[in-house]
């Protein structure tokens, strides 16, 4: 199992190395396979600015959840890293369902594997992730990881779905997945 330690390390050192990471909620979860990182140096993390009610998880110390609405609608899970003060975080973006997959299709209101979890929004909804888990310590119920088992092949590219700094290959994922919340760009 994964430790608070574990996080308390450069989100660009933590994030590629969550890919493969086993995360479940409540027993419920599956292999994390997309992530991406943001900075505090960095103008499309939340944390640029400073913090604030909404971000203070972000800012706290590393191993803990940092849990926000996207948009007014869809729960997003980020992992905390570096350390308190710094914020620095990883979002999940997407799991390959190993575990609980009758519950996350219940929840999702989907059947199939594929699309249960490719996206931040869709994980959240497939593993009960709300506002709640905000400010959790990720090596404490309900959250488990467990270390990956082999080092997968990791592909890099654009993170997804922002304006600021959407240049930069800041998202991470398990290279041909299936899983994925969007495919990645060739690699050159």
């Amino acid at each position: 199992m994964l430790r608070r330690s574990f996080f308390a390390r450069t989100v660009h050192e933590v994030a590629p190395d969550l890919i493969g990471v086993t995360l479940l909620v409540d027993g419920v979860g599956g292999r994390i396979v997309e992530v991406e990182a943001y900075d505090q140096e960095d103008p499309a993390s939340h944390g640029y600015r400073g913090r604030t009610e909404r971000n203070a998880s972000m800012f706290g110390p590393p191993g803990f959840a940092y849990v926000y609405r996207s948009y007014g609608i869809h729960w997003c899970l980020n992992l905390v890293c570096a350390g308190e003060g710094v914020a620095e975080a990883a979002l999940i973006r997407a799991l390959e369902p190993t575990t609980g997959i009758d519950q996350q299709q219940r929840r999702r209101g989907v059947e199939g594997v594929r699309a249960l979890c490719s996206g931040p929004g869709k994980l959240c909804q497939a593993l009960a992730i709300t506002r709640e888990h905000d400010g959790c310590a990720l090596d404490a119920a309900p959250f488990e990881l467990r270390g990956r088992e082999e080092t997968p092949r990791i592909a890099t590219g654009p993170r997804i779905g922002i304006t600021r700094a959407a240049e930069l290959t800041w998202r991470y994922g398990i290279e041909g997945s299936p899983y994925l919340s969007r495919r990645f760009p060739p690699s050159p």
